[in-house]
Order: C-alpha cells, then sequence, then structure tokens
C-alpha cells in the first residue's frame, strides 16, 4: 500500500523552506522506484520504530510567518523597558547600527560553517584572529582562542587545564582554588565541572586562602571581582607559583583598557565575557568567552586556535591551528569537549573593537568608571556606606545597609524601573554600563534619597572621564600601550568599516554562495523570519538575573519550546540550558550519574560507545567522570551487536550508559535499535542518543519510544540555529520522566546535588527564539515533510553517485538515511588523489566541501538537507563527476597526480594573470572546470595552505609588521593580489 503523501501548501511557510519543487520531487522519487517520499521514508526507517503519523505538539502549530511574529511580539509587548544595572558580567550595550546592519543581521556572515576549510574562510578567520590580538592584547598573554561558550564554561576550562599541566613539583593535583568573590554563576559551572571530574574544588576568600594556603594545581580570581574591586594580585600570583600552580584572572575586557593586564602581574590564564564589546544580553546569550594563555600551554588550551600560515605559493593565510589536539582526534584523552564555539559572537566583539579603536574603548571604561565613581561619591557623601573604596571602583558600587533602608531603596528603584543587584541580605550593589545616562545616576541616586540632576552630576569633578592623568594607586592603573596595530586604527569611519566587513564577506562560503553539504552538520536554511526578532529591544534588552515576574515573556515562549522539543522526540522533559551540543552531551551524562548516584549507584561508571562515534562523546564522558568502553562495529557500519552485548554483560554491575548516535554516524538507521536499548536496560544501564541526526527522524520515529533514555537535541542542526561561522550553537536535552529530577539547574540558585551546565539558567535564549518559529511555522507535518525531503535529496545524490564514488554503508533496501559516506579510499590507493585534494577541487567548481575523513579517513560525508534546491543538487552532482573524470586521468596515466588540478587546487583568481603559464593544464580548466558555467563562480582567497608550517611557527595574533619575516609580509587581507611565486 502506497503511503499518503500530503506536499506543502503552495506559499505556506514549509513550502518556502523545502528546497526542490514538486515536479522536481517526483523526478528524484522516479529515479528511486518510490511513489512519493513518504513511501521513501517507510522503507528507510525500521518498520518496527516507524510511525504512520507526526505527533501535534501546538495548538499554534503551521501559523503563518505573519501570525508566528505576532503572536512572539505578544508575549514581549511591553517588556525589555527596565534599566539593568545589575552586572554579574552581564551589562547592557550599545551594539553600533553598522555592525548590526553589516554583520549581526547579514547572512554572509551568520550561515557559514566552521572554517575547516580554510581557502575559502579567510573573512570570517581574519576577524576570528583580530579578536584573538584584541584578548592578547587587553590581558597581556601571547595566545588566545577563538572563543569559547561563557565565561562559566571558560573558568571551568582553565580548572581542566590547570588539572592536566599540573606539574610534578605541584602536590594539588586533585584541588583547586576558586575565589568566593568570582561571578556566582561561574563558581556555580565550577563547582558542577569539579564534580564530573574529581576535583575538590577550594572556595573561599583570597586573603583565608593567602593566610593558610593548601596545595592547589591552579586557582582562579576576579580582578577586578564580583563586585567591581580592583585589587593587587601580587601576593596570589607568588603563592601559585610556589606551588608551581597556574594563575588564572577572570576578568574584564574594557576594565583592562585602564588597569593593568593579568599577564603583567604574571597570571598563566585570563578569561572572562566579551558580552559588554557590543553583544545584547539576550537573557543570558548567546556570548563570547575569551580565554588567553602562555605558550607552553598551547597543546592544551580548549576550544580553536586561529593561526596564520602560508599557502603553497608562500602568500601568508589564516588557517585553524593546531588541530590534533582537539577533541575530536583526541577523543577520550581529550581534556575538553568544546566543539562548537561562539564565533558570530567573537566576530561582533573583534569589530565593535575595530569600529572603536583602542582610544574609543578607553573612552567607554573611562566613561563608565567615572559613572560608578560619581555614584559612589555621591553615596558616601551622604552617610551610606559604600566599597569598594571610590578609587579602587571598575563599574559596580556595593551599598551596605539594614533591611529597613533595603527595601525602601528596592521599592524607589521598582518605581523607576531600575533593577540593581540584590542576592545579598546585607548588602545592594549597582553596576555602570555603557548605557548608563547621567539621568540613570539621577533616578537611581533618587531611590536611595538623594536629590541630584543630571546636569550637576555631568558636571562632577570626582573624576574627569576623558584626560590622560593616571586616577586612583598607580600600581593598579595601566601604562602599557595597547591595539597599536594598524588594523585597530582603519576603521573608525562607517564607509570605512563598511567596506572592510564587506570585504572579509566576500572571501567566505556562506549559503548565500550555495550549498554546504557537511555530513552530520545540517547547514539548512535560516529564515529571515526565524531571525527578525533578535533584533528587537523587547528580546535582547533582558538580563539573566532579572527580577523574576519580568521573565513572563520568556517562561511562556520556552515553556512551549520545551514542550514541541519533547513531543517531538517521544520524551517527558527537557532543559534548554546546555549552549552547545557537546554540553548537551556532558549534562545528559551528568543526568544519567546524578540518577544512578540517588540510587545509591554511584559505582556505574563505565560508558559503552561505538568505535564510529562523534569524538565529542568520549571527551564528554571523561568530563563527567565515566570510563570509556569502545564496541567494534561491523562491516556494514552498524554497531557489532555481538560485541555490545559481550561488553554490556562484562560491566553489567558498573554499567551507566551506552552512548549511541541514531541514525548512526556511518548515515544509516541501525535496524536493531529497540533491541540494543533492551540489552543496555536489562544490564541496569541508561541509554543516551547523540541528536546531532535527529533531522532524520522527526515525525518518522520517536526516540523515547524506541528505547531512549536521554538525548540531546541540536538546534543549531535540526531546527535551524544559524552556524555563525563555528557557532553560536544549542544543545537542549530531553529525557524520560525518570530523569526530570535529575535535569541541569539554575546556577543562581543552586541546590545540593544539583548542577549547572552553563552560567545562564537557559543558556542562550536569545537564539532558541529561531527554533520556537520554526517549530511555530512548520507544524508536526511541516517537520515530517522536512525530514522526508531531507532523507530523498541524500538518497537520490547516493544513487547517482555511487557508480563514480562508492557509497561505503548503506542500511535495509540500500537505503541511506539524510547522509552517506563516499569512499575515496580506493581511489587514493590508485592514484594518490585524496579526499582533501577532491575537497580542495570543488572550490574551483563553485563548492563547499562535504565533511572530510570523519568519520572513516579517507571518506566524504555528504548531506544535502531538505532546503536545496534541484537546480543545486545537479550541479553538485554534475561537480563531482567531473571531479571522477579528472581522477580517471590519473588512473589511466594521463597526468601525473601531482601535476593534476586535483593537486594544484584550489585556484584563486590571481592565478588567472600568472605569467608564464606553468601547468600541465589550461587556465579554463583550473578556474572554469564546468567550461560555460561561469553564473555561481566563487573565488578562493588563497591557494592551498601549508597546515604543518602553521603549527611549527605558531601565530595566533598580530604583531608589529617587523615582527613577520619576509614570506608572511603580504597581508591577508590586501586589495592587491600576492605576486606568483610559482
Amino acid at each position: 500500500m502506497t503511503a499518503s503523501y500530503p506536499p506543502p501548501q503552495e506559499g505556506s511557510f514549509c513550502s518556502r523552506h523545502l528546497g526542490p519543487r514538486a515536479e522536481h520531487v517526483q523526478k528524484m522519487c522516479h529515479a528511486l522506484g518510490v511513489q512519493n517520499p513518504r513511501e521513501l521514508m517507510a522503507q528507510v526507517v525500521p518498520p518496527e520504530i516507524y510511525i504512520e503519523e507526526p505527533r501535534a505538539f501546538s495548538e499554534h502549530q503551521g501559523l503563518s510567518e505573519t501570525e508566528a511574529l505576532a503572536r512572539l511580539r505578544s508575549y514581549f509587548k511591553g517588556s525589555g523597558n527596565h534599566r539593568h544595572m545589575i552586572g554579574m558580567g552581564y551589562h547592557p550595550t550599545q551594539t553600533p547600527e553598522a555592525l548590526k546592519r553589516y554583520l549581526f543581521e547579514n547572512p554572509g556572515w551568520y550561515t557559514p560553517y566552521t572554517p575547516y576549510q580554510a581557502e575559502i574562510s579567510q573573512g570570517r578567520l581574519e576577524l576570528l584572529f583580530h579578536f584573538q590580538t584584541l584578548c592578547c592584547e587587553l590581558t597581556g598573554l601571547p595566545l588566545a582562542n577563538a572563543s569559547l561558550l561563557d565565561e562559566g564554561s571558560a573558568a571551568a576550562e582553565a580548572m581542566s587545564l590547570s588539572l592536566a599541566a599540573a606539574s610534578s613539583t605541584s602536590k594539588g593535583g586533585g584541588r583547586y582554588f576558586a575565589a568566593d568573590h568570582l561571578h556566582p554563576q561561574v563558581l556555580a559551572v565550577m563547582r558542577s565541572r569539579a564534580h564530573g571530574l574529581g576535583v575538590e574544588l577550594v572556595v573561599q576568600p583570597v586573603t583565608e586562602f593567602l593566610e593558610n594556603p593548601v596545595a592547589v594545581c591552579g586557582g582562579l580570581v576576579g580582578y577586578p571581582d564580583t563586585y567591581g574591586n580592583v585589587w593587587d594580585p601580587r601576593d596570589f600570583v607568588t603563592q601559585m607559583k610556589s606551588q608551581g600552580a597556574l594563575a588564572a584572572a577572570a576578568t574584564d575586557l574594557l576594565a583592562l583598557t585602564l588597569i593593568p593586564p593579568p599577564g603583567e602581574w604574571g597570571f598563566d590564564i585570563a578569561l572572562g565575557s566579551s558580552q559588554r564589546l557590543g553583544v545584547p544580553l539576550g537573557f543570558g546569550g548567546p556570548h563570547a568567552a575569551f580565554f588567553t594563555t602562555t605558550m607552553p600551554q598551547k597543546r592544551r588550551i580548549p576550544g580553536r586556535v586561529v593561526g596564520r600560515s602560508q599557502d603553497r605559493l608562500g602568500h601568508a593565510a589564516y588557517r585553524l591551528a593546531l588541530q590534533t589536539r582537539e577533541q575530536h582526534i583526541r577523543r577520550e584523552r581529550a581534556t575538553s569537549n568544546i566543539c562548537t564555539a561562539q564565533a558570530l559572537l567573537a566576530s561582533m566583539a573583534a569589530a565593535y573593537a575595530l569600529y572603536h579603536g583602542a582610544q574609543g574603548l578607553k573612552t567607554i571604561a573611562r566613561d563608565i568608571r567615572h559613572k560608578a565613581r560619581c555614584a559612589a561619591g555621591a553615596l558616601k557623601s551622604q552617610g551610606w556606606k559604600v566599597s569598594p573604596s571610590p578609587s579602587d571602583i571598575w563599574d559596580t558600587v556595593v551599598v551596605h545597609l539594614g533591611t529597613s533602608a533595603r527595601a525602601k531603596v528596592l521599592q524607589g528603584c521598582a518605581d523607576k524601573k531600575i533593577n540593581i543587584r540584590q542576592d545579598h541580605p546585607d548588602l545592594l550593589s549597582f553596576s555602570c554600563s555603557e548605557c548608563t545616562t547621567w539621568d540613570d545616576i539621577s533616578d537611581l541616586l533618587y531611590a536611595f534619597g538623594i536629590q541630584a540632576t543630571a546636569t550637576s552630576l555631568a558636571q562632577s569633578t570626582h573624576e574627569v572621564p576623558h584626560n590622560n592623568k593616571a586616577q586612583g594607586p598607580p600600581a593598579l592603573e595601566r601604562s602599557s600601550a595597547f591595539l597599536q596595530q594598524e588594523v585597530f586604527h582603519r576603521f573608525q569611519s562607517e564607509l570605512t568599516f563598511m567596506r572592510y566587513l564587506k570585504e572579509l564577506e566576500n572571501k567566505d562560503y556562506s549559503l548565500t554562495r550555495g550549498m554546504i553539504p557537511l555530513g552530520s552538520c545540517t547547514m539548512k536554511l535560516t529564515s529571515a523570519t526565524e531571525l527578525v526578532a533578535l533584533s528587537q529591544p523587547e528580546l535582547t534588552h533582558h538580563h539573566p538575573a532579572q527580577p523574576r515576574k519580568q521573565n513572563a515573556p520568556w517562561s511562556r515562549m520556552l515553556e512551549e519550546l520545551r514542550s514541541m522539543l519533547a513531543v517531538v522526540t517521544g520524551m517527558d522533559a527537557v532543559s534548554l540550558q546546555p549552549n552547545s551540543g557537546a554540553q548537551g552531551e556532558w549534562a545528559g551524562l551528568m543526568c544519567i550519574r546524578s540518577y544512578f548516584a540517588a540510587r545509591g549507584e554511584q559505582q556505574r561508571r563505565v560508558c559503552l560507545i561505538p568505535a564510529s562515534a562523534h569524538g565529542t562523546n568520549p571527551a564528554s564522558c571523561v568530563m563527567a567522570g565515566l570510563k570509556v568502553v569502545v564496541v567494534a562495529c561491523d562491516a556494514e557500519g552498524n554497531v557489532n551487536f555481538d560485541d555490545l552485548k559481550n561488553k554490556a554483560h562484562k560491566h553489567r554491575d558498573h554499567l551507566a550508559a551506552l552512548m549511541i548516535t541514531y541514525p548512526s554516524t556511518h548515515g544509516v538507521f541501525e535496524p536493531r535499535i529497540r533491541e540494543v536499548c533492551e540489552l543496555i536496560h536489562g544490564c541496569g544501564g541508561q541509554v543516551y542518543m547523540d541528536g546531532a541526526n535527529l533531522n532524520a527522524q522527526l515525525g518518522a520515529c520517536l526516540p523515547g519510544e524506541f528505547g531512549v533514555d536521554v538525548c540531546h537535541i541540536n538546534l543549531h542542526k535540526t531546527f535551524c540555529i544559524p552556524h555563525g561561522g563555528g557557532g553560536p550553537g544549542a544543545g537542549p536535552i530531553a529525557v524520560r520522566q525518570h530523569l526530570a529530577d535529575f535535569l541541569p539547574a539554575d546556577p543562581l540558585d543552586l541546590q545540593d546535588h544539583q548542577y549547572a551546565v552553563c552560567a545562564a539558567e537557559f543558556g542562550s535564549p536569545l537564539i532558541l527564539v529561531i527554533s520556537w518559529m520554526y517549530m511555530m511555522m512548520m507544524g508536526a507535518e511541516g517537520l515530517r515533510l522536512a525530514t522526508e525531503i531531507a532523507v530523498l535529496n541524500a538518497n537520490y545524490m547516493a544513487r547517482c553517485l555511487h557508480p563514480h564514488f562508492p557509497v561505503l554503508y548503506r542500511g535495509g533496501g540500500g537505503w541511506v538515511a539524510h547522509e552517506c559516506l563516499l569512499d575515496l579510499r580506493p581511489l587514493t590507493k590508485a592514484t594518490g588523489i585524496t579526499v582533501e585534494d577532491v575537497a580542495k577541487r570543488l572550490m574551483d567548481y563553485g563548492f563547499h566541501a562535504p565533511t572530510i575523513s570523519f568519520p572513516i579517513p579517507g571518506t566524504l560525508m555528504l548531506e544535502p538537507t531538505e532546503s536545496e534546491s534541484w537546480e543545486e543538487i545537479q550541479g553538485f552532482i554534475q561537480a563531482m563527476i567531473a571531479i571522477r573524470e579528472e581522477i580517471a586521468a590519473v588512473e589511466k596515466g594521463e597526468v601525473a597526480a601531482h601535476l593534476s588540478p586535483l593537486r594544484g587546487a584550489p585556484h584563486p583568481w590571481w592565478v588567472m594573470m600568472q605569467e608564464p603559464w606553468s601547468y600541465s593544464y589550461t587556465r579554463e580548466q583550473a578556474c572554469f572546470p564546468l567550461g560555460g558555467a561561469y553564473g555561481r563562480k566563487f573565488w578562493p582567497s588563497c591557494a592551498r595552505i601549508d597546515n604543518a608550517l602553521g603549527d611549527r611557527q605558531l601565530i595566533c595574533a598580530c604583531a608589529p609588521t617587523e615582527a613577520y619575516g619576509e614570506s608572511t609580509m603580504q597581508s591577508a587581507s590586501s586589495d592587491a593580489p600576492p605576486a606568483s611565486k610559482s
């Protein structure tokens, strides 16, 4: 019986989200021998888990774009109008309109993938390089990464790095110090990570630690601390050094324009959030954390590092450096499970610094400090007890007061719609920001019973904000220069700024250029309608620690999102806190650990993981304190059931979980998945499903019903949050009812035995709006159609390419899921042409390469998604077949591999200008291999990059021009083509 197939209504959001038109769907189905996509889906998914109809998840589903936006706006109408002076590491900012329009709201910036193909990613690599330079310059440390998820996770990574780097002379290998003056949410994440790692976290005042030091592998202090106190950390650093431990500082980039950088005090690590550099509050995220350290830690630094190398013709180029230390290669030996970072937000912070320049940043910082000190002076003059002393204040003022006065002040603030910090019974504090005005200070002082006009305050002489005279103790005033590089002085006019961002954008391959068929990454469309609300003040101007009664709009929207995600996964409860897929993995495993601890089964610490698993899986297990046992795969790419059975029974008394990806990382639905789940449950364990491939399941099967206990959901894959050139991401976890009580908790209200994954209760709430919009507009039937078209596109491409590049694994009936592996290993053995050669050659054809050498070395993992059109799919197939013909020429001996266009690829535009032409193929073959198909031509910015050189000579931040050798003198952002060296 042929399954019924209701096509999307013409003109609906669903019809616009799906790429192939009705006639193209029919052509692909005919080529595959099925009547329609639903019939194909019924054959692809194992019959024992296949469901006939998708589950409805909301009474409002299937809304039009106009209706969905109207509903969202109705939730937030009238909100976001409080003035936030809470601080705690979150501050209102002024995002320059130029930055917002040319970067934040620009699909050329938010739709690219992580820049693993560096030759077509030079734009965002260059801007992330500037972000690293910014962080190095302000912190005074030589090595920076290209961002981390948030300040809490950055602090936890500092602890992990210190643990791994503990020298043989350090006696505190399993103990770490954290000052009690850190932001409370940062301490909460550190406690949670320490519990997973088995680290004893010592939390106390710095003075107590210095009076009675204990042996530790490292320590983290706030500089300035959570209450804005700027203090002299020399004694702390000296104590750390005497123990052979690493000293770390959680700091503020704007403050570092005025106070000495951590590197000058001798700190080994500096970290914090770059949020106040132009990134909206967004109720807690997404925001880019920064992490800097010393060069001896270059193999341990978490996250991605952009480095400078050169291409094969000797011209400077950027790339991701030191890839061999990343978790997807190191697996259970990794010290971090970081996969996604916050590239888009780091790019925003870097662009903000370029726009303002060094002097502009300093002016903003001085203005913030001036307002805070003026407010403190006014309070002190009227008899209020304030701290720190005005001369030590950065941006925060603490007022000590009794119960009755506290209530009166809070009521006065409420009347003026000002939120201040009130998490201590005897204290109130407030923080100034870039957005704080003299009217705000006047209204705030009024709440304390002080009459002061904005005009009189602005004329205050407590601190002149823009002079060059040092304020406060000389030892606590920065004297060293920063951001002297030319790039931070060129773009203070909007026209030059716009042109520079456009120049960088033009160097990058994004979804505005064509398909990015990366297997396991699901590079689908993020519609403009889903994104439009992200710039609205009603959503962006919420503080994560604001009074809960102001959270009603968020609570309503987020609860609906949780409910919808629970329905489509067949689960019972959802936490939205994890702000990346890797964080979701760790949260899910901590959930399982907490469950067993509550049952008195703490000995269950073994996690079974298939050999084909994502590299983050074993890394997350280690972070959660679990022992990894690898399970073999069979010849068809499925989990070897006999090996799984033997190991499950062998470890049954200690088995915590099986961590499995479904459909498998090999791109097929394993037919025995229900039997696999029953086996694990029979041995007392839990089943964790990596949700990276959920795009192949929606509406067709339900993980919660075929035996999964917990799964994470990559919202930046299946549910349309854009990848942003390497982040943001979101990885909520869904669980069955018996695990619901063990989900992550609010980091600002953490009880005993609870844990927090990141610094904000809901992770990155601002981008969760995208997934809410997507689900509301698609509806249950639309999500199922998306899955069916994604599977149809993948199977059609697999069928067309199989005669040229064999598909390595296929499931029942010869079908793949939503992605497939093309096996190039026989061709490589016969010709020497590698998957990297094919990846680089695809650039000349105008396409981004599929995922290379994952999960099997020597293969290409291809995933078209449901959003790609018939024309795009046909063009890619044509390009791959043409590349196969180029490989055939090598096979036949017509050209040597090292002289073929595959090995010479990619060919930048300036190669066309070379004289004499010294290649064995023509200019047209090099740059226009499809002849007249010039319309989609995308020019790589450079020739193939020398990866090994970049690792041997690591340069991760700008230096004065004279510091570079002759081979790196050519600017990677130059408008002129490099001189030929071929």
